[in-house]
């Protein structure tokens, strides 16, 4: 009974902290809206930025396609075994082409990836330098790995550049690993000033574009397009889960990290393969991003006006992109005001915690392209009248 006890003590904590979760009650999702118990909000905490999870029309051809395929609902196995499904070598070509790399690897989540790319390739006589403000998922792979790591301040390449000269020579290899979209903040990495950093003392670059792909670039590939450096990173990341509305995550890089990765990456080889219905619905949401440009420009000048509008009433509001958090501080605050939005029918969902520093809670609004200025225009009056009362 003493751990039960001991568990139950720490949720009644958290409830004191303002930091308990619970799963909301997803009940229906229409477009821009989301029902939450039964109550229809405009949604504005999804990672669906460029509206393809809500596209009824691609859908619908996609539910064509299906029937006439016959594609299965499930893999069975893991790749090595039965699981490696050809739909798996188009998305990769499709993939490697699409970023003029030699080649790609599908995984089964970006928490995958991230939790078996850095254990994979770094050993004990490497060293992992790593952005303060990394996501979970690549904290997590450094503690996994054996290798040492350091963590340099959120985007200070001073400071990384200290890191790097008092670690020249000492090392293996060096690796250095950011998000390009960082996603709690909304503010983006230097890969350009990475780069060269890279380049200059030998290291191996890792950019986790999670947040970046669909959202930047041309032809959606990210911030790495934006900065003209899809050649100059050694292993970009990406995910499907958010704005390519789909399921899993995949990396571009050469054919031999894609080789040495299948033989020792175990959240790779250790993993049921994604569904072959998964994977083709993939292949369609990557296509059709490509030609997205206009929706990419129309959010992030969305996302500008919003920020704008918010910092004219005196809220802290960081970043530059379409993710747009609104700093409280208080766990209380962030909780109160996401309640009183919801009121108002926005669904703005509270962060807190350990995903956030301690006193920097937020709300996090996360905007799509299928939205128009009209749908959000209240948004700053509200939020500033509810901080300030």
């Amino acid at each position: 009974m003493q751990f039960q006890e001991r568990i139950s003590r720490e949720l009644e904590e958290l409830r004191d902290l303002d930091r308990y979760r619970i799963l909301p009650d997803i009940t229906a999702r229409d477009g821009n809206h989301i029902a939450v118990g039964g109550q229809p909000l405009l949604n504005l905490s999804s990672n669906d930025y460029l509206g393809l999870g809500d596209d009824r029309e691609l859908l619908a051809g996609y539910a064509e396609e299906f029937r006439e395929r016959h594609y299965a609902m499930t893999s069975s196995s893991s790749r090595l075994l039965t699981g490696n499904h050809p739909l798996y070598d188009q998305l990769e070509r499709a993939l490697a082409a699409l970023y003029g790399r030699e080649a790609a690897l599908v995984f089964n989540s970006g928490y995958h990836a991230n939790i078996g790319i850095i254990p994979a390739l770094c050993g004990r006589h490497d060293l992992v330098l790593s952005d303060r403000k990394n996501h979970a998922s690549i904290i997590d792979g450094m503690k996994i790995a054996e290798a040492p790591y350091q963590r340099y301040r959120h985007l200070d390449y001073d400071h990384l550049e200290e890191l790097l000269a008092a670690a020249a020579d000492r090392y293996r290899q060096i690796f250095i690993v950011t998000e390009s979209v960082f996603s709690m903040d909304g503010d983006l990495a230097d890969l350009s000033r990475l780069v060269a950093l890279k380049e200059k003392y030998g290291a191996l670059l890792v950019v986790d574009e999670a947040h970046g792909v669909g959202v930047f670039g041309v032809r959606g590939l990210g911030l790495c397009e934006t900065a003209g450096v899809v050649q100059q990173i050694d292993i970009i990341t990406g995910t499907f889960g958010k704005a390519l509305a789909s399921t899993g995550a995949y990396a571009v890089m050469s054919s031999l990290f894609r080789e040495y990765l299948i033989n020792t990456m175990r959240s790779f080889i250790f993993t049921t393969a994604l569904p072959p219905a998964i994977l083709g619905w993939s292949l369609l949401t990557l296509e059709r991003q490509t030609s997205m440009y206009r929706e990419r420009q129309a959010l992030l000048q969305l996302a500008a006006k919003l920020r704008s509008e918010l910092i004219a009433c005196s809220l802290d509001v960081p970043g530059e992109s379409h993710i747009v958090p609104v700093i409280t501080g208080s766990n209380a605050l962030a909780v109160t005001l996401s309640a009183r939005l919801r009121e108002a029918g926005f669904l703005c969902l509270p962060v807190r915690p350990p995903t956030v520093p301690e006193k920097s809670a937020r709300i996090r609004i996360s905007l799509r392209s299928t939205l128009q200025w009209a749908d959000i225009a209240r948004i700053p009056e509200l939020i500033g009248r509810i901080t300030t009362a």
